[in-house]
């Protein structure tokens, strides 16, 4: 599954050369995750009240060109491999036919030590999975 996106680059953004600072994209890419996995079905209020968390274990960005602002700007989320406690998000952030960062974020699931633990059923929706891997 393929989860997309829409915003639009806000003034404050943007550094001084005038193009989103390399950092917010971590956060345009952080609420396109969110939004992948709410779209999957996934329900944060109940992992969180059973004790569970999703972290962030590794996160490789490419910034290719600049993004500007008032530009309406598309982030692309997809896993790409899903292990039993862990998986790959990638994610492409687009201006048009532009692509702008591509980026792949490797996640686990942990209990509420923060310790790895395999993915409960309830939370282990098919959405996670690869398109191929079926």
């Amino acid at each position: 599954m393929k989860s997309v996106l829409s915003l639009r680059v806000r003034s404050y953004e943007c550094d001084g050369y005038n193009h989103v600072n390399n950092a917010v994209y971590l956060h345009y890419l952080e609420t396109a995750r969110y939004e992948f996995l709410k779209n999957v079905g996934f329900d944060y209020k109940a992992m969180f009240a059973a004790g569970y968390g999703v972290y962030v274990a590794r996160i490789e960005i490419e910034y290719k060109k600049p993004a500007l602002i008032d530009e309406e700007i598309k982030i692309e989320s997809w896993p790409v491999k899903k292990g039993a406690a862990s998986g790959i998000i990638e994610q492409r952030i687009t201006r048009g036919s532009d692509v702008i960062v591509a980026a792949k974020v490797t996640w686990v699931f942990v209990d509420r030590n923060g310790s790895p633990t395999k993915i409960p059923p309830e939370f282990d929706k098919p959405g996670l999975y690869p398109a191929d891997s079926g």
